[in-house]
């Protein structure tokens, strides 16, 4: 009967046909083109550092608070999480294919700030990343010095600052991942034997970096309400954060009174220098050694286009 219908009417049959072609050819060029059609259902990660935890640590101060907020989200169907002896945190939450992951990194990161209050200070001063994740890499390259001129901790450093923003601003792009990362910071080694014959702990060094190592508001000189004859208003700039070496061990660490008021400095029970935050990771490429880029995709893109835009 249906068929018949448009047997019949040859006309409108034709008519019909000219419109579905037309509404596919408008439709082609919003369609994601790749290798292989995208059949992973969407998910939303949430990663964090607990910086010189264990990872025994890390899964019962960081990860189990947030999976327990986590869990129950509209339209989750799991979830899987990994703590690592580096301090790091991640959480991964997969959804229905059906979920919109817009939505869905929303509620998520509603979640993540509820499970804020029960986390420690450390892990939120560094802050909690909550995005799309892709399990698929688009894109990948390393970065090598040819004549050794440059070591690891500089090519990472400068993907960092000067490649790794411009990537995540392409179209299509979800997240770049640098492999064997190593950021600038500044390292102090302390001597144990020092420190006891001196009765301090770490905790005591790192007491003193976090008061003397900071921006502060030092006000003004002159600023109304101010006496008759002041004409001039100054603002007071004072050095905050630090930035070289000899400066952090010139930090006060304990001024000890019962000894005629020695003044004990970083530099009486250790040294500092410039080096990596962490030496847990290292690439390699062709026998030498590098730092490595990975650009995941974003759910329904382009990864042709995105692919081109990346080389370009």
């Amino acid at each position: 009967m249906f068929v018949r219908f448009f047997i019949q009417r040859p006309v409108f049959a034709a008519v019909c046909a000219l419109l579905i072609v037309l509404a596919g050819s408008a439709v082609i060029p919003t369609l994601p083109i790749s290798q292989f059609p995208n059949l992973a259902p969407p998910q939303v990660g949430v990663t964090s550092i607990y910086i010189g935890a264990s990872a025994q640590t890390v899964e019962s101060a960081v990860t189990i608070p947030i999976e327990q907020q986590i869990n129950g989200a509209e339209g989750m169907k799991y979830m899987t999480s990994t703590s690592g002896n580096d301090g790091t945190s991640s959480v991964i939450a997969t959804f229905d294919l059906n979920r919109d992951p817009d939505l869905a990194t929303v509620d998520i990161q509603n979640r993540v700030n509820t499970a804020q209050g029960r986390l420690p200070a450390s892990v939120k001063a560094v802050g909690i990343t909550t995005q799309k994740t892709s399990q698929n890499f688009v894109f990948g390259a390393a970065v090598i010095s040819d004549n050794d001129k440059y070591s690891t901790l500089f090519m990472s450093n400068y993907i960092d600052v000067y490649v790794k923003d411009a990537l995540k601003r392409i179209p299509g792009v979800a997240d770049v991942i640098v492999f064997g990362e190593r950021k600038y910071s500044m390292r102090l080694w302390l001597d144990p034997v020092r420190m006891a014959g001196r009765a301090l702990t770490a905790p005591d060094v790192v007491s003193a970096l976090s008061e003397q190592n900071v921006e502060v508001a030092a006000g003004q000189v002159g600023a109304p309400p101010a006496p008759k004859g002041q004409d001039f208003q100054y603002t007071l700039n004072l050095k905050g954060r630090l930035d070289d070496p000899a400066e952090f061990e010139n930090i006060i660490v304990k001024v000890d009174s019962a000894n005629g008021g020695r003044i004990t400095r970083i530099r009486d029970i250790g040294h500092v220098e410039l080096g990596a935050q962490t030496y847990s990771t290292s690439f390699v490429y062709d026998g030498k050694p590098a730092a490595g880029i990975g650009i995941s995709l974003l759910p329904g893109a382009n990864a042709i286009a995105a692919a081109c835009s990346v080389r370009s």
